[in-house]
Formats: C-alpha cells, sequence, structure tokens
C-alpha cells in the first residue's frame, strides 16, 4: 500500500503496479511451508494470519471521523496466469491505491476508503473470507461503512455496474489460480459452500446512475443481464433485464466465477446485516497492453492502461454520493 501510493517508491515497475504484492506473497508462502523452527507452530494458523495480513484484513478499520463518508472496496489478485503470468488486476491496483485514502466525493463531502484484497482460489471463499472480511463493516457503529462495492477486472474496454449477483456457480472448465473447480457450470450450477440463506438473485443497491455517468476515459455501463433456468424449466436462459420469478440462478451479470460470487456474498450478508447499505459490484476493463516480449514485464502501453483504469475507479466512486 505504501509503494502503490508513492510512499515506498523503487524499483523498476510503476509503484501503482499490484503483481509484486502477488509475487511476494506467493513466494513468503513457500518460505513459510519450508520453515522448520525450533519451538512448536501451527503452520495453518501462520499461515492464516500472514494470508490476512498481505490481504488488508488486519488492518481495514475505518478511522470513525465524524462527518467523514466510509466507503469499504474489494479487490482481486491476478489470475490465468497458466496463460500469462505477467498478468496483473486494475482492481488489485486500485484497492492499493485507495486504501486509507481521503478522497472528496461529487457532493463536496469527505470521505475515506479502506479495501481488502481476495485470492482467485475457491477455498477461500468456501472458509468465508469475505464474510470475515465485510461482516465487521455491516455491523452498526461509528466504523460502520456507508457504501461497499466489490471490484473486478471485467470485460475489454469499459466498465460495468453489475445490477445482479446470482446465488450460483457455474464457471466450469474455468480453474481458479490454484487448479481447482467449482463443480458448477453453465447447465449444471451449483451453490458454493458455507452461503447463508438468500435469494437466487441479489440486485445492486449502488446509485448506478451516477457512477455510470462517468464515461472518460472507458464508458460504464449498467449490465442488467443474467442467465437462469425459469421457473419450471431445466435449461439456461440468457436475460438481458433480469431475473424472472421463481428463477434459479446460473450466472450474475458478472459470470458464474469468483467476481460474481464475492458481489453475491457481500451483498447477501447486506441484505442481512444492512440493509438500507447501497452495494454492490464494478467490473473495470480488462487490463491490456503487455509487451509481446516474454522477458519484458511492463511497457508504455501497460503502464498507461492501468492508470487510466485505476483513475476512472476513483472518479465511478467519487460519483457514489450524487
Amino acid at each position: 500500500m505504501d509503494r502503490a501510493q508513492g510512499r515506498r517508491p523503487g524499483g523498476d515497475l510503476p509503484t501503482t503496479d499490484d503483481r509484486p504484492l502477488y509475487w511476494t506473497r506467493v513466494a513468503m508462502t513457500v518460505r513459510l511451508a519450508r520453515w522448520q523452527p525450533g519451538f512448536t507452530v501451527d503452520p495453518a494458523a501462520l499461515r492464516q494470519r500472514f494470508e490476512d495480513a498481505s490481504r488488508g484484513l488486519a488492518d481495514s478499520g475505518f478511522s470513525g471521523r465524524q462527518g467523514v463518508r466510509r466507503i469499504f472496496i474489494s479487490g482481486f489478485d491476478p489470475f490465468g496466469l497458466d496463460a500469462e503470468p505477467r498478468r496483473a488486476n486494475p482492481s488489485g491496483s486500485a484497492a492499493l491505491q485507495l486504501d486509507g485514502r481521503r478522497i472528496t466525493l461529487a457532493d463536496g463531502t469527505p470521505a475515506e476508503v479502506r479495501s481488502v484484497l481476495f485470492p482467485v482460489r475457491y477455498g477461500d471463499f468456501d472458509r468465508g473470507i469475505v464474510e470475515r472480511a465485510y461482516a465487521p463493516k455491516l455491523t452498526r457503529g461509528p466504523r460502520a461503512a456507508d457504501l461497499i462495492t466489490t471490484i473486478s477486472q471485467g470485460y475489454p474496454g469499459l466498465f460495468t455496474l453489475e445490477a445482479w449477483a446470482g446465488r450460483a456457480r457455474s464457471a466450469d472448465p474455468y480453474p481458479d489460480n490454484i487448479g481447482a473447480l467449482s463443480g458448477g457450470t453453465r447447465d449444471h450450477p451449483v451453490n458454493a459452500p458455507g452461503l447463508g440463506p438468500g435469494a437466487e438473485f441479489i440486485a445492486t443497491s449502488l446509485p448506478t446512475s451516477p457512477m455510470t455517468a462517468v464515461q472518460q476515459p472507458y464508458p460504464a455501463l449498467l449490465n442488467t443481464t443474467v442467465t437462469e433456468i425459469p421457473a419450471g424449466g431445466t435449461a439456461p436462459v440468457d436475460r438481458d433485464n433480469g431475473p424472472t420469478p421463481g428463477s434459479r440462478a446460473v450466472a450474475g451479470g458478472g459470470g458464474g466465477y469468483l467476481s460474481n460470487e464475492v458481489a453475491y456474498r457481500t451483498n447477501r450478508l447486506r441484505l442481512e446485516l444492512a440493509p438500507q447499505l447501497p452495494g454492490g459490484h464494478l467490473h473495470t476493463p480488462v487490463l491490456t497492453g503487455l509487451p509481446d516480449q516474454p522477458e519484458l514485464l511492463t511497457g508504455p502501453d501497460f503502464e498507461q492502461n492501468e492508470a487510466a483504469i485505476t483513475g476512472e475507479v476513483l472518479d465511478i466512486l467519487r460519483h457514489t454520493s450524487d
């Protein structure tokens, strides 16, 4: 976070690059697994403490200052690294750049942003990492959030606010970052382990009109599509304008992968703990521009695109007050 916000510069990559954190976490996890201390230690508990600390879960509290609006966001690690190990994730970059920052909203209100970073691993979601991160921010008090939104990388060339999050996993055969599958496909969706009671689809409560009024440098749209199995049916159907009554969720606007699931989990929890709170999910454009030479980790187009995406994330968040 210090590096992303310019307080600890250094290295050959842009300070806003999220990948050094990911690479370092992977290397440290290997070191911890190989460590043989001369005293008793619980390896699983130690790794969990390290994961939580390196993802912001151990220190993501708001200051509680009066008159300051509190916005809680989350990003993701890079993913799809089997195909391209140099990949970054602009949602992670945005989370690092904004964590702990004071910003001014479009209506002049000061706001404080806190953030966490989630792994692209089904198992962590099964064990409740999303609920552990968000539940404290949805509990009433001076340090509760006033607005929540999850963020992930989505579609080429545009931002989308997802109107609907679906309860199901349906992304197989696409694996997570350790090669695990969810067990759910488009034809046979499954519910994720550990989910509390909730509707098949949950609608966003974010102020979508002012947020999608931000159109530079990328267009921002409200995505109302879903995939469902209609009531009484057996086959999936794509819908342009949200779900129909009594249907079974196959995919939200963000698909049937973990970006949809993080939206569903956080907003299911929001409806349980703080139903009046605005909440939803924002997809960023796909980050492109890596050089053709595989030995090069960055390049001018890549850095320019990353800066443009993360800058627009901030602009969109500024319009949550409208």
